[in-house]
């Protein structure tokens, strides 16, 4: 089992940067790909970043590719999804997840999920 407890979420300005963060505990972290996904509220969940298990590769969706940022250290067991150039649209809730497959954007393929942090950007 790996466990997963997202923060860093919080109200920002349009523009504004946020930095969350994923701590992981329990099975091995560096084994793992990371993901970030989102959900807006009455939408679907969807993918936002992965990075794969030594940080050598990300992929991003497009619409945070140049403004998003994933990263990881496998040190201290955290993931984390620096966003800046903020937009109303990013408001979401957003989840970390962990995957034994590298580079996939599929949900199901993530097999542990956090309980997410709310992030709001006002305009």
């Amino acid at each position: 089992q790996v466990q997963l407890v997202e923060s860093g979420g919080g109200l920002v300005q349009a523009g504004g940067s946020l930095r969350l963060s994923c701590a992981a505990s329990g099975r091995t972290f560096r084994n793992y790909a990371m993901a970030w996904f989102r959900q807006a509220p009455g939408k679907e969940r969807e993918f936002v970043a992965t990075i794969s298990w030594g940080g050598g590769s990300t992929y991003y969706a497009d619409s945070v590719k140049g403004r998003f940022t994933i990263s990881r250290d496998n040190a201290k067991n955290t993931v984390y999804l620096q966003m800046n150039s903020l937009k109303p649209e990013d408001t979401a809730d957003y989840y970390c997840a962990a995957s034994g497959i590298a580079g996939t954007k599929t949900e199901y393929d993530y097999n542990y999920w956090g309980k997410g942090t709310q992030v709001t950007v006002s305009s």
